[in-house]
């Protein structure tokens, strides 16, 4: 999952992107109002970490600005404690949740996994796909009864194509994606992480992800059901 942090205070945003990246986050970080609105309205997130006091533009017009745009993606507001106004104000703008400075990292992550539940709408968080199961809070991959251990990269890019089946997505769509930089033509990276998983799901016998010539990867569409099976 892929996270935007708009944080100004440098320690505080080092603890939280090194926390969220340990829990398997894939993490953005701007410092101020104006990098942080252009990074949000022009990339693709699971989830936003406003601060609501910002250099430049203020958390509070971000997140209006979003609203206005119709842009849909859960944010969680960080605010002072004594600032109820602010907490107020940002939920009748469209906050999905805040949290009160001091926080720890751990109740982030769980307000985020609660924020992004409520957002898919799938309640267990759990992207199922033929006879594999993707557990998004748990991070636990199965195929059938078999536990799939994946690397925290692996389950990032796994996770990017299954929550779309049958779309193609480019290498340099997964690279900016999953690794967070602008794609390399020279290098093969997405290539050798799309054989890992390959592996390992094949030896299980699932054949899951297919090669788009001259294009990229996409996880294969599920086949329709007979005619009169549910």
């Amino acid at each position: 999952m892929k996270i935007l942090l708009v944080e100004d205070d440098p320690k505080l945003a080092g603890l939280v992107t090194k926390g969220l990246t340990a829990r398997g986050f894939i993490v953005d970080h701007a410092d101020n109002g104006d990098d942080g609105f252009v990074l949000a309205t022009t990339r693709n997130y699971d989830a936003i970490v406003l601060d609501v006091m910002l250099p430049g533009r203020d958390g509070l017009s971000i997140l209006r600005q979003l609203r206005a745009k119709c842009m849909s993606v859960p944010v969680v507001l960080v605010t002072a404690r004594s600032a109820l106004d602010e907490r107020l104000d940002g939920l009748n703008l469209g906050a999905d949740d805040y949290l009160t400075k001091p926080f720890y990292v751990e109740e982030l992550i769980a307000r985020l996994h609660a924020v992004l539940r409520r957002a898919s709408g799938h309640p267990a968080s759990i992207l199922n796909h033929g006879a594999l199961s993707v557990n998004l809070l748990t991070r636990e991959v199965r195929c059938a009864s078999a536990l799939v251990e994946l690397t925290a990269r692996e389950f990032a890019l796994l996770t990017y194509l299954l929550r779309s089946p049958g779309q193609t997505f480019t290498r340099t769509q997964i690279c900016e994606h999953v690794w967070n930089y602008h794609f390399d033509p020279g290098t093969n990276l997405v290539d050798v992480y799309v054989q890992h998983v390959r592996k390992k799901l094949g030896d299980l016998g699932l054949a899951l992800i297919e090669t788009v010539r001259g294009v990229g990867y996409r996880v294969r569409p599920e086949p329709a059901p007979a005619p009169g099976k549910p």
